[in-house]
């Protein structure tokens, strides 16, 4: 059961806040607490459960080593989004979503192999040798995939789960996830359908300050989540190991059965 603390906090925030009223779709109803001016107010303590629950979620799945893709490519959550999920050592997307970004992430890792191989080209001298005019072209090709790409370049393998804010406005990048049945967590807005989530954070996903409060919260339980993982990993190694008793050769049987 969410706290009044959290609950506070949520409201300082403005999570509470919804889309006008006209704007609503039916299926967030469970999670509106009321009408005021036109626009929706949501049930914090709702909010505070669901958030709880996805944090824990979150949690396991980094401790399992999974990635967990942070998607916004909305102005007002871009950076908040890049520097929670950069501190937490996992992979995002704030500029445009590369269609087939998921169902066609063979392609993607050869783009990200691409930009790679111009850095090693870079280092061995070979950038050198081109002629002015190629030099240039290349430092634009390796630009936009840096700018496109660069969050994701450690993302050898599909993510875990994906948390997105605003599933409207990345409504391809659910499509994606859900045809690979990656889990989805993201902020939901009164204008959203939840249906297609499976951890839903009905949450303001307009507002800085809003988007704020939720990314930095499911990023510290990442963060929890990545720790937990490297004390058990810690403990392993220091555990001692287990030595197996030696077998006695054939012929120390032999002499051992003859002797009883």
């Amino acid at each position: 059961m969410a706290n009044n603390k959290e609950v506070k906090e949520l409201l300082d925030a403005g999570v509470h806040f919804g889309h006008l009223t006209r704007k609503w779709n039916p299926n967030m109803a469970p999670y509106i607490y009321m009408e005021r001016n036109g626009i929706h107010i949501l049930n914090l303590y709702k909010t505070a459960a669901k958030l709880d629950e996805a944090c824990e979620a979150m949690k396991k799945i980094a401790a399992s080593g999974r990635k967990i893709l942070f998607v916004a490519t909305k102005k007002q959550a871009k950076d908040i989004v890049a520097e929670k999920a950069g501190n937490a050592n996992m992979p995002y997307i704030t500029e445009r979503w590369p269609g087939g970004m998921l169902t066609n992430f063979i392609t993607i890792r050869k783009a990200v192999k691409k930009m790679t191989m111009i850095d090693r080209m870079k280092q061995d001298g070979t950038f050198n040798t081109l002629s002015k005019k190629e030099r240039l072209a290349v430092d634009r090709t390796r630009a936009k995939l840096e700018k496109n790409l660069g969050s994701i370049s450690d993302m050898s393998r599909l993510p875990g789960a994906l948390f997105i804010v605003d599933t409207t406005r990345e409504h391809i990048a659910v499509k994606e996830a859900q045809k690979l049945n990656i889990p989805i967590f993201a902020m939901v807005d009164t204008n959203s359908d939840p249906r297609d989530i499976d951890y839903v954070i009905p949450s303001n996903d307009d507002a800085s300050k809003s988007i704020e409060k939720i990314v930095s919260t499911v990023s510290e339980a990442v963060i929890e989540g990545l720790a937990e993982r490297k004390n058990n990993k810690d403990a392993e190694a220091s555990a001692p190991k287990e030595t197996a008793a030696p077998k006695k050769s054939a012929v120390a049987a032999t002499v051992s059965q003859e002797e009883e």
